[in-house]
């Protein structure tokens, strides 16, 4: 009895365990690559899975589907692989017109290899017809080497191993390394030719010819791709099916970061020529465009870099750009000032309202523009403290771009006695008048200086003036240049300025004189006092440092207003 038990046992386990199975996508699948497998080889089974042409072709078509997903190193993830009877693809469906066809197919490699998919027919699953179609191409294409006449004619060379490895296999890797180091060498001057004779072709201003110097270092990253492609072209080839899948997965992510480091110095590129242009147009706000441009640029490019090596690591890039896409909305309405605060930056630099060093006025802040960020806009005051007002408050706010005026303007009134005689106010008026013509910064085609009303407590005459130089700390030294010469001329012509007071008048008392004031009224002894004001006035300009009253950087731009 024992004996014939031990002999059962192993006539059991000798029988075939795996049969054939078709009846989802998980167990096609397996049949197909199981029965391909050394230990379980049985092409028979394995061409069970194509139906529609003979036993010998389906048999020549399964062998070639496995040894293009071995060949670009295709690994199956069964736990991924669905194992319904009735799957339909609602992912990758047929779309015709506005009528969308959904059908029961499986896909098991749709970003790498799309043309291979299995679909139900019947009760059971089989390799689609287009893909039977296609495969003879789609081989051809991947083994580019065919060594399969070299090993029938050379049988010594292709089947004999050292340890369980072909000898060949190594050769011919170390063959396509030597390969690779030889087209850098031989490549390599031919783009670096290229790119010059583009950047000649492009670059007709000599300025610009540094900027473009950078083509140059697009050479080196340029070669490696090629490189990178020529490999991915002829490692199928080689056979090395065990590891092709990492090798693959390294190339891939190879080619990717290459492609970035292309992309970041064109980037580089295009920030330089843009600082060259913005240097003959003298605008500060557009210098300060081109670092949170470049943050911006560089923030897509690595952004695209990642989401392309998450789809090389088998994720769907349908489920990363929708979450990418909902992970914005709730971002956005989590950071919706944020959001705002980046649209009124756009704002600002495509209106310019104003620039870099603009004394400006927003809402109640008022001062110079020092920084345009991201976020917020940085604003000093004439006390040198720093405002720092968001974006979204700036671009909807009303601007007082006080930088962008063509003259300061400055406008006063003068309070005189209310007993200055007329011919006095008439000869202040006028002396007035020709200091302003006389003083340098000041536009002499454009003022006004007139007796315009009554106060209280005296007679009023408006100043309007209009200073050429717009920095505050020349305005100041301009203002007080005229109003010690306006000073001057009221004292020599006995001129007095009034303030708010109460006034008893005693024009005489008995036996005592008139108190009322004396005035000279003479023409000639005003016009002598007039010209005297008026070379003192002329002297005082030639004498005067032109250092004097220098403001510090920090008050450059302060309003007189």
């Amino acid at each position: 009895l024992l004996f014939l038990f031990i002999v059962y046992s192993n006539f059991t386990f000798s029988q075939e365990v795996v049969k054939v199975d078709l009846s989802n996508p998980r167990t096609t699948l397996f049949t197909h690559i199981y029965f391909l497998q050394e230990d379980s080889y049985n092409a028979s089974n394995a061409a069970t899975t194509i139906r529609g042409i003979s036993r010998r072709e389906a048999i020549e078509k399964v062998i070639k589907i496995k040894k293009v997903f071995d060949g670009k190193g295709l690994k199956l993830e069964w736990d991924n692989i669905p194992n319904d009877k009735n799957y339909l693809d609602t992912i990758y469906s047929i779309t015709g017109g506005s009528i969308t066809e959904i059908k029961h197919r499986y896909v098991p490699f749709p970003n790498r290899m799309p043309e291979i998919y299995i679909e139900k027919i019947g009760p059971r699953w089989y390799y689609s017809k287009e893909t039977i179609k296609k495969i003879d191409k789609i081989y051809s294409q991947i083994y580019q080497l065919e060594f399969t006449k070299l090993q029938e004619k050379f049988p010594v060379l292709f089947d004999k191993k050292i340890k369980g490895v072909y000898i060949w296999k190594p050769i011919g890797l170390l063959a396509l390394i030597v390969l690779c180091v030889l087209l850098f060498y031989i490549i390599r001057p031919i783009i670096v030719f290229l790119l010059r004779r583009l950047q000649k072709l492009i670059v007709r201003d000599k300025s610009y010819e540094k900027s473009f110097e950078i083509l140059s270092q697009l050479a080196r990253p340029l070669v490696f791709i090629i490189i990178l492609s020529v490999i991915s072209k002829l490692l199928p080839s080689l056979q090395l099916f065990k590891i092709n899948n990492f090798l693959f997965l390294g190339i891939s992510i190879a080619e990717t970061v290459l492609w970035v480091v292309v992309f970041l110095k064109l980037t580089e590129l295009f920030l330089k020529v843009y600082n060259d242009l913005i240097k003959s147009s003298h605008t500060k706000l557009d210098e300060q465009l081109a670092p949170i441009l470049r943050k911006i640029i560089l923030g897509i490019v690595v952004l695209i870099g990642f989401l392309k090596i998450l789809t090389i690591f088998g994720v769907d890039p349908t489920a990363v750009l929708a979450g990418v896409s909902i992970g914005g909305i709730a971002l956005a309405f989590a950071a919706q000032d944020s959001v705002k605060n980046l649209i009124g930056t756009v704002n600002i630099f495509l209106d310019k309202p104003f620039r870099l060093g603009d004394w400006v006025e927003i809402g109640s802040v008022v001062g110079t523009v020092e920084k345009v960020g991201l976020r917020s806009t940085r604003i000093r005051a004439a006390d040198t403290s720093i405002f720092q007002i968001p974006n979204s408050k700036v671009s909807e706010a009303d601007i007082n771009n006080k930088g962008l005026r063509l003259y300061r303007r400055y406008q006063t009134e003068l309070g005189i006695r209310y007993d200055t005689p007329p011919e006095l106010i008439q000869a202040f008026v006028n002396g007035i008048r020709e200091i302003i013509v006389a003083h340098p910064d000041t536009r002499s085609e454009s003022y006004n200086v007139e007796f315009n009303k009554f106060g209280d407590s005296a007679l009023i005459i408006m100043v309007n003036v209009f200073f050429k130089k717009l920095d505050w700390g020349s305005e100041q030294s301009s203002k007080h240049r005229l109003l010690m010469a306006i000073v001057k001329l009221a004292t020599a012509l006995g001129v007095q300025f009034a303030f708010p007071s109460s006034t008893l008048m005693i024009e005489q008392l008995p036996g005592k004189e008139s108190l009322a004031a004396k005035y000279n009224t003479n023409q000639a002894s005003i016009q002598k006092v007039i010209k005297k004001v008026l070379d003192d006035f002329n002297k005082s300009e030639e004498n005067e440092d032109p250092n004097h009253a220098t403001i510090p950087d920090t008050f450059s731009d302060m309003d007189a207003d």
